[in-house]
């Protein structure tokens, strides 16, 4: 009940998430090991997945201590500038709060994908990885003149000479066209100064061509930093002694009220097959998500 519900809220505000990850072994003492926090994007058009990603980030930034570092591992051919603007804007908090960030392109990363990865410290792209599409696109179907043979009129009414100007219905004018195509370079001027910004060693005016380049073409286009696969990536970072949790969140997977509050989430039982990092950072985050809710079990009955 309400009760229940408090007494969650209140254990949270007195242990914050870095207290209750001592106790599995996570120190958020300078002095300790660093830590990797490893979360993916396999975004859709709309972009759908950054509900999700906000979460993650939010999560990971509020755990971190000095010296952590983040791991994405993207793939998208991007979609919808205001989704894939948001998810870029995601990634930004990490380097506002001072936290190095990483993004693996094991396939393709295109379009609102690369805006997403020029954001990163570093990008880094497997041998055959897609990377570019620095451009606009808008399409749509126009069915005025099979409309007008069936003797259907379709009226769009509005107010503002620019309100509606290329509709499925309407008949298109040469108007209509360049009034569209100045919106998409305003659009593009925008897109390739973000990518200027965060990532100033490209030769814009090069890439920003709406064409795409694979693996080694791309690296030398200045697209991404190196050719490797995340798994490599993962195992060097478990070589040289960082401690690897991988952050999932998925509140339609907790079975309980108290697994719906943790940001760290993983189910053993839906975990994909992937190598052996993979595996090993699905273990910690498993057991980084049993402690916490024994942890806060624990508290529930020793406060009731």
């Amino acid at each position: 009940g309400a009760g229940v519900a408090g007494g969650l809220i209140r254990s949270l505000q007195d242990r914050p998430l870095s207290a209750i990850l001592n106790t599995i072994g996570y120190s958020d003492d300078n002095n300790s090991s660093r830590n990797l926090f490893i979360t993916d994007f396999p975004g859709d058009v709309s972009a759908s997945q950054v509900e999700t990603l906000r979460e993650e980030v939010t999560a990971i930034i509020r755990a971190a201590k000095p010296g952590d570092e983040v791991l994405l591992t993207l793939q998208t051919g991007g979609g919808t500038v205001t989704g894939y603007g948001l998810a870029a804007a995601q990634l930004q908090r990490f380097k506002k709060n001072g936290m190095k960030l990483t993004i693996c392109v094991e396939q393709v990363a295109a379009s609102g994908g690369y805006m997403m990865s020029c954001v990163a410290d570093k990008i880094i792209a497997s041998p055959f990885a897609v990377l570019g599409s620095i451009g606009v696109i808008s399409d749509m179907p126009n069915v005025y003149e099979r409309l007008k043979k069936e003797g259907i009129e379709f009226q769009t009414i509005t107010a503002g000479k620019y309100k509606r100007t290329l509709t499925p219905t309407k008949q298109v004018t040469d108007e209509d066209i360049a009034k569209s195509k100045e919106e998409l370079e305003k659009i593009l001027t925008l897109f390739k100064s973000f990518v200027k910004d965060n990532r100033p060693s490209l030769d814009i005016d090069t890439v920003a061509t709406g064409e795409t380049w694979f693996g080694d073409d791309a690296l030398e286009k200045g697209l991404c930093d190196e050719i490797r696969t995340v798994d490599d990536v993962l195992s060097e970072y478990v070589d040289n002694g960082y401690s690897v949790y991988q952050v999932t969140y998925d509140p339609t997977s907790m079975d309980s009220p108290l697994g719906g509050l943790l940001p760290f989430a993983a189910e053993s039982a839906k975990a994909k097959p992937g190598g052996i990092v993979k595996s090993m950072t699905r273990w910690l985050v498993n057991n980084v998500g049993s402690a916490i809710k024994e942890e806060l079990a624990n508290d529930f009955q020793s406060n009731s």
